[in-house]
């Protein structure tokens, strides 16, 4: 009975695998297609047109892309360093206000983003942040802000402050029982929440777009026109280097801080 159950999991979960890959497989088979006319189950001819305008100078695109990661990855720092005391605050003390505060910080992920983007470009552009690379970075923070304290807030529920309250009655100063008591324990979370921050960040096509007034070009910005012009090749071949990227950046961002904290000799290691 037992065998049989572990037949069926073991197929539910390759079903399940299969699914989630094979569209991915279609978009690089199409990345290298010139014509596939339906029904037929191959293309009909191949070439390398997407990836060759792709890599050419002309297109600039994998400038943009660079540019993107370390939009991405600025935006991913400044996110964790507010939400990190943040999402301590909410999980462990208790204090007046608290549920308005949680539900302000919520509050950029039910409210619509077009209402949100037009308020602050006009504010920006007061401030003269406007079509500027910090000005990009700042209305970012309105969307990952929520989720960098909803993972991290339910870790600090987890892990408790009872081992850094310990290592500061034996005369740890705040410092020093943060930086190797409490950030190796929540190590995971801010991998966690960094991947998802990161992501967000890196997909973001509007609020890049209104806030960089055509100054500030991220890889959305020129992959999602070739999505829309039916040119299947050349967006299967953004579609392609834009997953590629992202699940090269976030297997990176896991890998570091991994390193760190082993070849630091902390108790706590993945």
């Amino acid at each position: 009975m037992r065998k049989n159950r572990g037949i069926i999991f073991k197929g539910i979960m390759y079903g399940v695998v299969f699914f989630l890959i094979a569209p991915l497989i279609v978009i690089v088979i199409w990345s290298f297609t010139k014509n596939w006319p339906w029904p037929n189950i191959f293309p009909d001819e191949l070439g390398f047109r997407g990836w060759k305008y792709f890599f050419s100078p002309t297109s600039k695109s994998v400038n943009t892309l660079l540019y993107s990661i370390l939009l991405s990855g600025t935006v991913t720092l400044v996110t964790l360093i507010i939400t990190i005391p943040a999402s301590k605050a909410l999980a462990l003390y208790e204090f007046k206000g608290k549920k308005t505060v949680e539900i302000l910080i919520l509050a950029p992920l039910i409210v619509s983003p077009v209402a949100i983007a037009m308020g602050v470009h006009q504010l920006f552009i007061k401030l003269r942040l406007a079509n500027t690379f910090i000005g990009v970075v700042l209305v970012h923070l309105i969307p990952c802000i929520p989720y960098g304290v909803r993972i991290l807030k339910n870790v600090f529920e987890i892990t408790g402050e009872r081992m850094e309250m310990q290592a500061r009655v034996l005369g740890a100063t705040y410092f020093q029982a943060f930086r190797y008591i409490t950030l190796p324990i929540i190590a995971p979370g801010i991998v966690s929440a960094g991947s998802l921050i990161f992501t967000v960040s890196f997909s973001q096509y509007f609020l890049t777009f209104l806030i960089g007034g055509g100054r500030v070009i991220t890889y959305p910005m020129i992959m999602i026109p070739f999505v829309q012009s039916g040119d299947r090749m050349l967006a299967s071949v953004y579609s392609t280097i834009f997953i590629l990227s992202s699940l090269v950046c976030l297997k990176l961002m896991d890998r570091v801080v991994s390193k760190y904290y082993k070849s630091e000799n902390h108790f706590f290691v993945f």
